[in-house]
């Protein structure tokens, strides 16, 4: 029987740590699928930073740097410096992101760096406990937010990808999901011409991929799927915003 289905190789044989239901594995994979197409496995460099995807390099089969809390961008910024034949990536959850990395991701962008970043926006801080993040929505409770975030104590979501969207050296920026079969191959797409940016020089790319949280959005896997589609992307709408 002919095989038609197979792990990437950038992907290590491996039981994750992840909750169920949790959407860092199959972007995980969808990185490693990317990797593989692309024949370039050899000269990825990826930069894990503090959060859920910590030890990010224990599943991935390619050379990767850990960071400190919001310093992803910084750290890839040197290495792609001192060693431009490679292709060099983020991979950030929106807490890393979007709060503390605030300025490393701001400045990385508006310097125009020739890097590919993967944002992983699921509305929550994970690791830490379930704090409100930048990306959590109005209303949504959360360990910090108890009775829903209040835009008069506690701001809007914030939109990163619309942000730095406004920047001129910024090359590309789409937003994907992953609640169903259709729009992970969508994520894929995505992050597969991320990396070919930066083969090809183009600049800044990012893809912001909204995940679930079960164990802090306190819903079945099932339910967290259909509040993604529900809800998420009626705030943080899927597509190419540049």
């Amino acid at each position: 029987m002919q095989k038609v289905f197979s792990r990437p190789q950038a992907l290590k044989d491996k039981q994750t740590h992840y909750c169920p239901g949790c959407g860092h594995g199959i972007a995980h994979r969808l990185v490693a699928e990317a990797v593989d197409e692309l024949g370039i496995r050899e000269e990825v460099i990826g930069i894990a930073p503090v959060g859920c995807s910590v030890i990010a390099y224990d599943y991935w089969n390619f050379d990767c740097s850990e960071a400190a809390h919001g310093r992803a961008l910084a750290v890839a910024t040197a290495i792609k410096r001192l060693k431009p034949q490679n292709i060099v990536f983020t991979y950030q959850g929106d807490g890393d992101l979007a709060a503390i990395g605030t300025a490393e991701t701001i400045h990385t962008a508006n310097r125009g760096e020739n890097l590919t970043v993967i944002f992983i926006n699921n509305a929550v801080y994970g690791m830490t406990g379930g704090q409100m993040a930048p990306t959590t929505m109005l209303g949504q409770k959360t360990a910090t937010t108890v009775k829903g975030r209040d835009p008069t104590l506690h701001g809007y979501p914030l939109k990163i990808s619309e942000l730095l969207a406004s920047l001129p050296s910024v090359k590309y920026i789409e937003r994907v999901s992953l609640h169903n079969p259709q729009e992970v191959n969508k994520a894929k797409k995505a992050i597969k011409q991320a990396f070919q940016n930066q083969i090809e020089g183009v600049g800044f790319s990012l893809v912001e991929v909204l995940s679930s949280c079960p164990t802090y959005w306190d819903m079945p896997p099932v339910k967290a799927l259909d509040w993604m589609k529900e809800v998420m992307t009626k705030e943080f709408p899927l597509g190419r915003i540049k």
